[in-house]
């Protein structure tokens, strides 16, 4: 069973990310909703200390929050909820007024986030996302091992399944890195090699995930992997990392595009947009993001924060 923890104070909103959850979700989820902030730390205290996964009242494997609530505010959350339980994944909703408070939420801790006005067709998807990428994360943390200077390179073909061990088999470079920053380095691998695959090498548009269904972006994605042209580009990943610094670059072998049009996710008006998610976890979760000039590589750089 896994465990989603709904924190909501608006009745309407919470019962329609319930009928979300309940509708669209796999059966293995069990949805969980409460009123306020107080009431998702309570929760989440209780289901760390009975630790059974059996149990409906036990551990959450997420929360899904809104932002602005009553009492507590959503840094206040988070700063409760990683004291309690350093390793749940935090997943926001987001609308367009609030994407300071947003970034400032994914730098505090936040993993992803599903904006409000896409929740119908993004939140499900979203939150498999982040389990998918949590999940990968099997090693013991360890603040005593001191890793040795490493390199490590890969060519990817355009497929999803490659993701995740890649993501697992630069994790586990970094034993002594806080749960946290493995999580959020973990995403912003995911979301650079999903943009290098589909948007780089399949070029397909990323404004086919906005509207009513993202079905057209899959098929797109579906057929243009079985055409000459863009079947034969690969991905290519290089990290160096050590005990105190990670520096991944990813590259495509697509046309590219100008790193400079590409619209800012950090203003209002596009947070509740999908396509620029990727783009905004990345910056919010690595220290030096850069492209290079026809934007078929990306670069991106993080220091270990101090336990």
């Amino acid at each position: 069973m896994t465990n989603i923890l709904i924190a909501d104070d608006n009745p309407v909103d919470r019962a329609l990310l319930e009928g979300i959850l309940k509708n669209q979700a796999p059966s293995s989820w069990h949805v969980q909703a409460v009123a306020s902030a107080q009431e998702a730390i309570d929760r989440i205290q209780l289901g760390v200390d009975s630790g059974s996964v059996e149990n409906p009242a036990s551990r959450p494997a997420i929360l899904v929050t809104d932002l602005q609530m009553p009492g507590i505010d959503g840094l206040q959350l988070i700063a409760e909820v990683k004291n309690i339980d350093p390793e749940l994944p935090i997943l926001l909703i987001t609308n367009n007024d609030n994407v300071d408070i947003a970034i400032s939420a994914l730098r505090a801790g936040a993993t992803s986030f599903s904006p409000k006005s896409s929740i119908a067709t993004d939140l499900v998807t979203t939150i498999q996302q982040v389990l998918e990428v949590a999940q990968r994360m099997r090693y013991t943390h360890s603040q005593s091992f001191c890793a040795v200077p490493d390199h490590r390179a890969f060519v990817l073909e355009n497929e999803s399944s490659l993701i995740g061990p890649t993501i697992e088999n630069l994790q586990s470079g970094l034993p002594s890195w806080s749960h946290t920053d493995r999580l959020q380095i973990g995403m912003a691998i995911e979301e650079a090699l999903t943009n290098a695959m589909h948007h780089g090498n399949l070029e397909v548009c990323s404004k086919l995930r906005e509207g009513d269904t993202d079905s057209a972006y899959y098929q797109e994605i579906a057929q243009r992997k079985q055409q000459s042209k863009f079947r034969a580009r690969k991905v290519r990943v290089e990290a160096e990392f050590s005990d105190e610094h990670i520096c991944i670059q990813i590259s495509d072998e697509g046309t590219g595009f100008d790193p400079a049009s590409v619209p800012d996710p950090r203003c209002n008006e596009n947070l509740h947009r999908v396509s620029g998610r990727g783009l905004l976890l990345i910056r919010s979760f690595m220290d030096q993001v850069a492209h290079n000039a026809i934007g078929n590589q990306i670069t991106m750089t993080k220091m270990r924060n101090p336990i």
